[in-house]
């Protein structure tokens, strides 16, 4: 199925649009004041505005999300939050240490491992994945390097899924759709374009690199990519699930928005849901401070070795007008800083990453948006992006 991208307002870049889902939508109760923790001191530091982020997320549940756990982070300053509920119909607070669906935020964890086997010989960029995987694809598709499809260039079109609309793949979320299945769609359909061309961000670049790594280590993607970029960076609370509907261990429910027939609202508890077919573009489930740590690490050089491999992550495609996608990332520029950008959606859950290179400022979060797939950027992810870049002069 393809994602859905947006290119020029600053939400737009960091979020992907949220859409979540039978609980009787109850009385969505103010939930108690969130937490924080300290912003940068000093009468030269420009550190979070700690104002302006518990605003984002206060008033929590509403209409738009139940749930939203923040760390920015960064040598600028700290600030954590979290506010919401663990549950509609409990009501008690949110745990700010929650596990969540993570969604395309795993793509960089992906990026990393085919980076990291780079480094070590086993993978060449330039290569064509059909070397690699020469079963895979048919004659109309021309040579895709691995390069482009860390950089969604390679013009291989989306894969099928359950359905396009949230009530097709609602009934079928607890079956299995595999990553195999979804490459033989996609691969039917013939190329979208000639490899190196166009950027089209899509799933099925990572779903097609996943396959590729399970190829060259004869491992499987998960068990790889534990062992080369969660271990390494620390990540004890991250996993992928496979065709395990549950989230293991603590985590706050998720639910979809829905519109009945007479006009009334109710709340979908999503919460389960068979993540298989995102596989390695977006199955994976973590936490806040997991992916921090992912984030603070890789740009340390301390997963993918510091050198042509790791600039891969911060190499944008230059002969492609409009593209901003790298390896697993993707630029933005804002306030006179630039921001490397993962966001990542699955119905129940919104989460996003960013960070300047230096370090100087970092943003991880978890929204429980109620419509975490929708058309329409999710009210409190944007704002909470637009509070954490926001740079404030600390008196």
């Amino acid at each position: 199925m393809r994602v859905r991208t947006r290119s020029t307002a600053l939400a737009a870049s960091l979020v992907l649009a949220l859409a979540a889902g039978p609980l009787a939508a109850p009385a969505l109760a103010a939930a108690p004041a969130p937490a924080a923790a300290r912003a940068a001191t000093g009468p030269d530091a420009t550190g979070p505005d700690a104002e302006a982020l518990r605003a984002a997320i206060a008033g929590l549940p509403d209409a738009d999300a139940t749930a939203a756990l923040v760390r920015v982070g960064g040598t600028d300053g700290v600030w954590r939050g979290s506010a919401g509920v663990h549950d509609l119909a409990s009501g008690r607070a949110a745990d700010p240490d929650a596990r969540f669906r993570a969604g395309s935020t795993t793509k960089v964890v992906t990026a990393a491992a085919v980076l990291r086997l780079a480094a070590q010989g086993r993978i060449d960029l330039a290569r064509p994945v059909q070397q690699y995987l020469p079963d895979l694809f048919t004659p109309a598709f021309r040579p895709i390097t691995v390069r482009q499809l860390l950089n969604h260039t390679s013009g291989i079109p989306e894969g099928d899924g359950w359905g396009n609309s949230f009530e097709a793949q609602y009934a079928h979320r607890f079956d299995t759709l595999t990553p195999q299945q979804v490459v033989r769609s996609a691969v039917a359909k013939g190329p979208e374009f000639a490899p190196g061309t166009r950027q089209d961000y899509l799933n099925i670049n990572y779903t097609v690199l996943g396959l590729l790594i399970e190829k060259v280590t004869g491992r499987s993607y998960a068990s790889v990519a534990e062992r080369l970029v969660l271990r390494p960076a620390g990540m004890r609370d991250t996993y992928f699930p496979g065709t395990d509907p549950r989230i293991r261990g603590p985590h706050n429910h998720g639910y979809q928005r829905v519109t009945k027939a007479d006009g009334t609202t109710e709340f979908l508890d999503v919460t389960e849901w068979n993540q298989a077919d995102r596989f390695a573009a977006g199955d994976m489930i973590s936490t806040t401070a997991d992916l921090e740590r992912l984030l603070t690490s890789l740009f340390r050089g301390r997963i993918v070795p510091p050198g042509p491999q790791l600039e891969e992550m911060f190499t944008v495609p230059a002969n492609i007008e409009g593209a901003t996608y790298s390896a697993g990332l993707q630029r933005f520029a804002y306030e006179g800083r630039v921001y490397w950008v993962k966001s990542g959606s699955r119905y129940g859950y919104s989460a996003a990453i960013a960070g300047t290179r230096d370090l100087s400022r970092t943003l991880v979060y978890s929204v429980d948006a109620t419509d975490a797939k929708g058309v329409d950027t999710n009210p409190v992810a944007e704002r909470i992006v637009l509070a954490a870049l926001k740079q404030v002069a600390q008196e």
